[in-house]
């Protein structure tokens, strides 16, 4: 996106702690041109980004010249913030990465027992683990330092600050791409669920993954600006960025 930033003004600024500023694209200036046409129906066209197209590609595909493919994220927000549409295969493979923790869902209720930092250990199993963090609305417990497989359907025990053994039952242990993020209704709305009796059979559960792959399908439809105005609008928000 170097065409893009490169038209902003420089101003002087400190990262961190750092004793020295260092001069740096004002990215927090937005040209008016943008607020005049983001409505404007006649001014765009709906766009699909097809599997693997990357913008300068569709930039190509549209205007002839990939230079304009920083006018994407111009006008849509949601690939502005979240990113550019990848290929499924990429989705998963960055789901992987990004949700490698390993999480245990129980329906033991956990209001008062395996908080955070204590060492837990599988009766059948034999595998240790952290607990690193809770989603008591889920009943989930996000590990850490695992250094074996968890059993579903085993007893996990715990020794408390009080030096009190707690034991809970795994009701499931998978990676956290695999594990519930949601449940909806038949409608499709988000709903609260009772973690000691589980979902039941009339919600949908909506796992990290299946929430990444949804964002990133609804960010394949997106807002291009016509070829007819192309050119006139980019100049015009370069213009106002460079003068501002």
């Amino acid at each position: 996106m170097s065409n893009y930033f490169k038209y902003f003004p420089m101003v002087d600024y400190k990262f961190g702690d750092e004793p020295e500023s260092s001069r740096f694209e004002n990215i927090t200036v937005y040209a008016d041109v943008v607020d005049q046409i983001a409505d404007a129906t006649t001014a765009y066209d709906e766009y699909y980004i097809l599997p693997d197209e990357r913008p300068d590609n569709v930039s190509e595909k549209l205007y002839g010249t990939p230079n304009f493919h920083w006018t994407f994220y111009l006008m849509n927000d949601a690939i502005r913030e979240q990113g550019w549409p990848v290929s499924n295969n990429k989705v998963f493979e960055l789901s992987e990465i990004k949700y490698a923790t390993r999480v245990i869902t129980t329906k033991t209720k956990l209001t008062d027992k395996f908080k955070v930092g204590q060492t837990i250990t599988g009766a059948t199993s034999s595998a240790t683990a952290t607990i690193g963090k809770r989603n008591l609305d889920l009943g989930q417990l996000f590990i850490e330092n695992g250094n074996q497989t968890f059993v579903a359907g085993e007893n996990i025990n715990s020794l408390n600050s009080n030096n009190v053994t707690e034991t809970i039952v795994v009701d499931s242990y998978e990676f956290q791409y695999n594990a519930a993020h949601h449940y909806e209704n038949s409608s499709g709305d988000t709903v609260d669920i009772d973690p000691e009796t589980g979902p039941g059979a009339s919600l949908t559960e909506v796992t990290y993954l299946d929430r990444v792959n949804r964002l990133n399908e609804a960010n394949r439809q997106i807002r291009v600006l016509k070829r007819g105005i192309i050119r006139d609008v980019v100049q015009s928000f370069r213009d106002t960025v460079s003068n501002a």
